[in-house]
């Protein structure tokens, strides 16, 4: 983890400093009532996940097989960033794993639950997800729905509070796909080289900052139109610009697709058993 070793030597540094130039003494119980804001926890992270199958069923069920969850190890990502000291400096360290990654967990003194998740160095968090066959799977008959799913991106923020007032979950988050491509076997269709960056994001004028595009949702316990309880999703903001270097229909490409400046607001979705 290169990253925490980095974090590691600094703080070792720091405290060698700090010894050679102050004497420590004990804190008084009447000091430490003074001191405000040190609570919370943060975490340091790396992971990769591999699932040789998801399945749910119903009376019939949906098969997911392969999934692939961990870095993009990949130094080419978001062409657009032609300066090589730039591109070294964000992608140089790209592996298998979903690392530079810090977790700060707070709670607020009105009791909201605060957890950002942030680069632990200034370079995005870069991803993949990668999974096989997409399958429904009945007791006598099955249908491959997709296959060959693939997407590579980054994630330069997510921020989620846990408001006790409202008693809803408030997720933001900014993110990058540099690479989709999928196959939608039952429909003979095709997509490749999918793309979803920033509403601001200049391809001529590349940065960083405005490279993610931004979502902002409350998840909480909604009411459907009977009145009963159902999980509530209210996407207040999405904004993005998107293309599709490729459609394929039959094997056959038909052409790209391009969405400049999509938003989407105000949109309401209950799930709920039936």
């Amino acid at each position: 983890m290169k990253s925490l070793k980095k974090s590691v030597l600094v703080l070792a540094i720091s405290s060698l400093s700090f010894a050679a130039s102050a004497e420590l003494k004990p804190l008084e119980d009447s000091h430490m009532g003074n001191i405000t804001g040190q609570a919370g926890v943060t975490i340091e992270l790396e992971t990769q996940v591999n699932i040789g199958e998801f399945l749910y069923t119903d009376e019939g069920s949906l098969s997911v097989k392969d999934i692939f969850i961990g870095g993009a190890n990949r130094t080419d990502m978001f062409a657009e960033f032609t300066d090589p000291t730039i591109r070294n400096f964000l992608f140089a360290e790209s592996s298998d794993l979903i690392d530079n990654i810090k977790v700060e967990i707070d709670i607020a003194d009105d009791g909201d639950a605060l957890i950002n998740v942030f680069p632990l160095v200034a370079a995005p968090i870069d991803f993949a997800v990668r999974t096989g066959e997409w399958s429904l799977q009945g007791h006598t008959d099955s249908t491959v729905l997709a296959n060959n799913f693939s997407m590579d991106g980054v994630v330069t923020e997510l921020k989620i509070r846990v408001d006790t007032a409202t008693d809803e979950m408030n997720v933001q988050t900014l993110f990058a796909i540099d690479d989709l491509d999928v196959d939608i076997d039952f429909l003979a269709l095709g997509i490749r080289d999918m793309r979803v960056t920033g509403a601001d994001f200049d391809p001529n004028n590349p940065l960083i900052t405005r490279l993610g595009a931004k979502v902002d949702m409350d998840i909480y316990n909604g009411a459907r139109a009977n009145g009963d309880s159902a999980l509530a999703i209210d996407l207040k903001t999405f904004e993005a610009d998107m293309s599709i270097g490729q459609v394929l229909v039959g094997g056959t490409s038909i052409g790209s697709v391009a969405l400049d400046n999509l938003s989407v607001q105000n949109t309401a979705m209950r799930i709920y058993g039936h």
